[in-house]
């Protein structure tokens, strides 16, 4: 079987799950697929991976129209292979079109829900109306669709009635057991303006609406004093969420020291030592279909603490291997909490208790490794992805 993959993450252009979840595929896929990569961005020196700019026509006009560009040149370039899978919506128009054009099924698997992200339009403008529209005309056409979670799935088919649910396939984010692993290293901790001796609450994670930074910030007010916060943030949506952080943050540094902001994208050696050094990471989120950074945390032995709410709880164990904090959500694709002083009560609560407990939090820590080593090897995540083919192919 030759597989195209479609994607617009590809290593070293990565900013988020998505784009860590299709490399990890894509390596565990290769042991017995031949895959080839197409992706956005400069050109790749891996062989089978070939990468697409959009056309100079598109300079200075909404990006979207850039986006739907690639995805034409990709589709051209698909000849010859016996199926397409497409990761988010960026990607999703060039799996539909080289459907039609080289009469091969379509596989999307789906990170996120653009009916769920309504404040996208803050940052496309009317382009949001295009993703919208692409996503949902790649998902109803698909012949399989691949949900990262079974609320994701939930999800789809709310978002989606007109799909068949047969068609929609759970197939779990998955974790490298070896690249992510509990990292040891004080001396690579300080040098990041971090205190290894005090305790940590940490987050990682773009700075979006949906990864709900302003109220782990409203949150933090209420931690004891010697608990640092550290942010691994950067890439904002846009100027007005970073505004609204950035303000938040120095007010926060008014009322206490230890809050320590790296706004660039860390290696992996540098997170993984910060993850190792946490007592507790911590997941915000007001959407979340499964939350990979929360794998990531579980494999470098830290106790997870996260919202109840999309995939996080198929992840997070509560009280053991970390804490679910409650949420009641509009149920306008928002998922705005309807309390939101609750919300940020019950969350700043949850993380004093983890805090309090030490060595509480070393056991939800060693736990959340166990549970990534027997439920999100990529190797089984491969095998999974291998029957949804099957069964495309098959239709």
């Amino acid at each position: 079987m030759l597989v195209d993959l479609l994607t617009r993450e590809y290593p070293p252009e990565v900013y988020g799950g998505a784009g860590v979840h299709v490399a990890e595929l894509v390596r565990a896929l290769r042991r017995d697929l031949e895959v080839r990569v197409r992706c956005f961005g400069a050109p790749r020196e891996e062989p089978g991976t070939f990468a697409y700019t959009p056309p100079a026509e598109f300079d200075g006009r909404n990006a979207a129209l850039g986006t739907m560009g690639v995805d034409l040149l990709m589709a051209g370039d698909v000849s010859g292979a016996d199926l397409v899978h497409s990761h988010t919506w960026y990607a999703n128009f060039a799996g539909f079109t080289a459907k039609r054009l080289h009469g091969v099924p379509h596989v999307v698997t789906a990170h996120s829900l653009e009916p769920l992200r309504p404040w996208k339009a803050e940052q496309l403008g009317g382009g949001y109306a295009l993703s919208s529209w692409v996503e949902r005309t790649a998902f109803e056409d698909a012949d399989a669709v691949i949900a990262v979670s079974d609320g994701m799935r939930r999800d789809i088919l709310r978002a989606y009635p007109a799909i068949d649910p047969a068609r929609v396939e759970v197939v779990y984010n998955g974790i490298d057991l070896v690249d992510w692993a509990p990292n040891d290293d004080a001396a690579l901790v300080r040098s990041l303006g971090i205190d290894p001796d005090r305790p940590s609450i940490v987050f990682v994670g773009r700075i979006t609406r949906q990864k709900g930074l302003p109220y782990l910030l409203r949150a933090a007010r209420r931690l004891p004093a010697d608990a640092q916060l550290v942010l691994c943030a950067g890439a904002p949506d846009t100027p007005e969420i970073m505004a609204e952080v950035t303000g938040l943050v120095e007010e926060l540094r008014r009322e206490r020291d230890g809050v320590v902001w790296i706004d660039r994208h860390l290696p992996r050696p540098e997170l993984t030592a910060v993850l190792t050094a946490a007592t507790a990471f911590v997941c915000p989120s007001i959407y979340e279909p499964l939350g990979i950074v929360n794998l990531e945390a579980m494999a470098c032995g830290a106790a997870v603490v996260g919202t109840a709410t999309g995939g996080i709880p198929e992840v997070v164990e509560d009280g053991v291997t970390g804490v679910l904090v409650p949420i009641e959500q509009a149920d306008d694709g928002t998922g705005t909490p309807l309390d939101a002083e609750r919300y940020v009560a019950d969350l700043a609560a949850a993380l004093e208790r983890v805090l309090a407990d030490p060595d509480g939090a070393r056991r939800l820590g060693a736990a959340g490794r166990e549970r990534a080593e027997a439920h999100f090897g990529w190797a089984a995540i491969a095998d999974r992805t291998r029957e949804v083919y099957r069964a495309a192919l098959a239709r």
